[in-house]
């Protein structure tokens, strides 16, 4: 057998979502991973019920998307898999840096009081804690919502990460047996130590807004 797989690297392009408007009187801007199966243009609209004053919202789009039925109408995407996942993990967190720095790094250099959130939805999540961990994002707070970490990332990973780190899921997520949580809460615990607060809420895998209210008000009450 002959057969032998390449590798080439070439450029390429790809759409992102955002949601209000960036202004002098924006306090909150939000980078936001979806899961799988999602468009970012979908997804983004999970945050509408937020100040639109306050709040600018940044959803990166998974790059590889794929008919999810038989009839080819309904389209969604996924971040990884297991093929090719060193590559392509590179591929992407490259992509969410340049969106990280056109869109914000220059408004968090020119205005102190804005504050940044990462946030990574279930499968989200493993995009949202690479990309801090690889570029030292520095940003206020970081949530992990119902979704896996990285089985690679290490404590020394997050050494410069300063914010605030949240493990949210819903009591009733049907992804989330009891084995699958404590193994995640453990996880975190490791990366971030005090930095961590974990949140459970009431509900499903679904996103859950006024979980994210306590988070930006730093309460769990």
């Amino acid at each position: 057998m002959n057969s032998k797989e390449k590798q080439i690297k070439y450029e390429s392009s790809n759409s992102y979502s955002t949601l209000n408007k960036l202004t002098e009187d924006t306090k909150h801007i939000w980078l936001v991973f979806h899961g799988m199966g999602y468009l970012s243009r979908y997804f983004i609209r999970e945050f509408e019920e937020f100040d639109a004053k306050d709040h600018y919202f940044i959803a990166p789009q998974a790059p590889s998307k794929y008919y999810q039925s038989k009839d080819f109408r309904r389209v969604g995407a996924s971040w990884l898999t297991k093929e090719n996942t060193v590559v392509e993990t590179e591929n992407v967190l490259t992509y969410v840096n340049a969106i990280y720095k056109a869109e914000i790094k220059p408004i968090l250099e020119k205005h102190n009081h804005v504050k940044f959130h990462v946030l990574g939805f279930s499968q989200g999540v493993s995009i949202a804690s690479r990309f801090v961990a690889k570029y030292s994002i520095s940003c206020d707070n970081l949530v992990l919502h119902s979704g896996g970490i990285p089985k690679e990332l290490e404590p020394l990973d997050f050494k410069t990460f300063k914010g605030k780190a949240w493990l949210l899921y819903g009591n009733e997520d049907e992804w989330l047996t009891d084995e699958k949580l404590e193994y995640e809460k453990g996880r975190a615990l490791i990366l971030f130590s005090e930095r961590l607060t974990t949140l459970e809420f009431q509900g499903a895998h679904k996103l859950n807004t006024e979980a994210l209210n306590k988070i930006i008000f730093n309460t769990t009450a």
